[in-house]
């Protein structure tokens, strides 16, 4: 993953246009979550925007990544602050709260969904994180616990829908993969 991260890195840094905005997509379990928070310290000046406090409860993927795109991305490139209602994941239900991320000279938005044809083109690099199905699942159950566990199916079907409708994958400037 070191490698991957050196890669993005160098390339976000040899974008001129501020804020830099990158986009790291994956399936759940794929390491977004690690590559984000390794390329946020190894930039430094990046604001991390994450999806899993944008979507509206665990049918929310596609919900999550418009309203990244409408109320960060089309922000951010427009000079103002990205602002977003955050989900009560205990409670399944808004929290009443808003995030807010400034146009940082660099901004990471990690989570599944987020890379589409109409947030690429907002976006400066972006990323695809693979990793088998078993490897993914084991990962997500181990680090979510047993409260994802009645939700990963649920949740797979939303990612294999995106995967079919906007082939993130070949969106991506740096396809990356996890054992």
């Amino acid at each position: 993953m070191a490698a991957g991260v050196d890669q993005v890195a160098d390339a976000a840094r040899r974008v001129v246009r501020i804020p830099t905005i990158v986009l790291v997509d994956g399936r759940s379990g794929a390491g977004k979550s690690t590559f984000a928070d390794l390329l946020s310290g190894r930039l430094g000046l990046a604001a991390l925007v994450r999806l899993d406090d944008v979507y509206p409860g665990w049918d929310g993927l596609s919900a999550g990544a418009e309203t990244v795109r409408e109320r960060v991305l089309i922000p951010l490139r427009e000079g103002a602050p990205g602002a977003w209602p955050t989900w009560n994941w205990t409670a399944d239900r808004p929290s009443g709260r808003e995030r807010r991320v400034d146009p940082a000279p660099i901004v990471i938005v990690e989570g599944a969904g987020v890379l589409t044809p109409a947030s690429a083109a907002l976006a400066d690099v972006t990323v695809w994180m693979d990793a088998p199905r078993d490897a993914r699942r084991s990962r997500a159950l181990e680090r979510d616990g047993e409260t994802y566990r009645p939700h990963w199916e649920r949740w797979e079907r939303q990612e294999v829908a995106h995967v079919r409708e906007h082939d993130p994958q070949g969106l991506a400037q740096f396809v990356l993969a996890l054992p």
